[in-house]
């Protein structure tokens, strides 16, 4: 069963077509690498599986989800409850700390208070093998681009989307912490039978997908 499915997208800014019939078909706990170069159209195509964007025309689903149905706030618990997201932008609100950060979708959704201790034990427990046990209790503006990016990782997986979706995880982050990332991204999709997408120009990292996917002028290929 596909636990992703993109059939014939296309998406325009103006007069500028950026993905151009775009099909893609992810099984579900697959992991997956999608490679080109910048504005091939790689990080559109991921914010329209995460209902971020909408499209011009085509369809896009993630499990039963038809993602390009969903009102605002269907979208909104779409991506606190069914995928986790790592974008290069990292999104965390400033007045809360990284812990706060990293349970709000948890308390959106109405975790029990005893869910919600079981939660920040799993996020001590992730943040100590990212170094970032720290940076807990910080915001993030007291926090370096690649602690907050640790940070929002954690934030992506703590809740064991069944799908995650990444663009450019390792970006902010030194050769050492770029290996722990990918080992964990890898180590937890493979345990979970997560379906992982990762848009990336890390060729070290890309290396160890088995499925890797170019795109170029807006089209997929393999």
């Amino acid at each position: 069963m596909f636990a992703i499915q993109v059939k014939n997208l296309q998406k325009s800014f103006g007069q500028t077509s950026v993905l151009k019939g775009v099909n893609l078909f992810v099984s579900g706990g697959e992991q997956c690498v999608i490679q080109g170069a910048s504005g091939s159209g790689k990080s559109t195509l991921l914010h329209i599986i995460a209902g971020l964007e909408t499209a011009s025309s085509g369809q896009v689903s993630v499990g039963s989800v038809q993602v390009n149905q969903l009102s605002d706030d269907e979208r909104a618990q779409y991506r606190n409850l069914v995928i986790g997201l790592i974008f290069q932008f990292h999104y965390l609100l400033p007045s809360l700390t990284s812990m706060n950060n990293i349970l709000l979708p948890a308390k959106i959704a109405s975790f029990s208070r005893a869910e919600l201790n079981k939660l920040r034990e799993r996020v001590c427990e992730i943040a100590r093998h990212l170094g970032v046990e720290h940076c807990l209790e910080k915001h993030s503006y007291e926090m370096s681009g690649g602690e907050q990016q640790r940070v929002n990782l954690i934030r992506a997986i703590s809740l064991r989307p069944k799908v995650l979706l990444c663009d450019e995880p390792t970006g902010n982050l030194d050769s050492a912490n770029s290996e722990k990332v990918t080992s964990l991204l890898l180590d937890t999709a493979r345990e979970q039978a997560t379906t992982l997408v990762v848009v990336t120009h890390n060729e070290k990292m890309a290396g160890k997908f088995s499925r890797q996917i170019l795109m170029a002028d807006g089209v997929l290929s393999e």
